[in-house]
């Protein structure tokens, strides 16, 4: 009989269940969940997005989504606008507090890979990164 240890998934799983949780243990100072950085990292590579491609492109469920945005927008964070080619749909867009809370948690999230890459040496860490982007960019769509 195989052990977890033997189920690359399960590891996989393991992984980022433990990366969450360091990572929401930082994001919780500032009263956030791992859900709202993820919209904002999505909406600092892009000039904005509607709401229902932040639903599509993180997989969350679009009504988690307005829960999201709106705390993000209470923070000033975020801000919706009336999007440039529908005048009718609104775009939800990064501020400028939102970009500059992004870069102070960059270092955190150095932190939080650090601690749970440490096993691995600089070019382990490298070949795993590569191994997982690989992998995001086929099968995560």
């Amino acid at each position: 009989m195989r052990g977890l240890h033997a189920d690359t998934g399960y590891l996989l799983y393991r992984l980022g269940l433990r990366s969450g949780q360091l990572f929401n243990t930082f994001l919780q100072e500032s009263g956030l969940r791992l859900r709202h950085y993820a919209v904002l990292r999505f909406l600092a590579g892009a000039d904005g997005a509607l709401q229902r491609e932040l639903s599509t492109r993180l997989g969350y469920d679009p009504s988690a989504i307005v829960g999201l945005v709106d705390d993000l927008e209470k923070l000033g964070f975020a801000e919706r606008r009336p999007s440039p080619d529908d005048r009718r749909s609104r775009i939800v867009v990064l501020t400028a507090d939102g970009r500059a809370f992004l870069r102070d948690t960059d270092e955190a999230g150095l932190r939080v890979t650090n601690d749970l890459l440490l096993p691995l040496d600089p070019a382990e860490r490298d070949v795993l990164h590569s191994l997982l982007q690989k992998i995001a960019e086929t099968g995560l769509g």
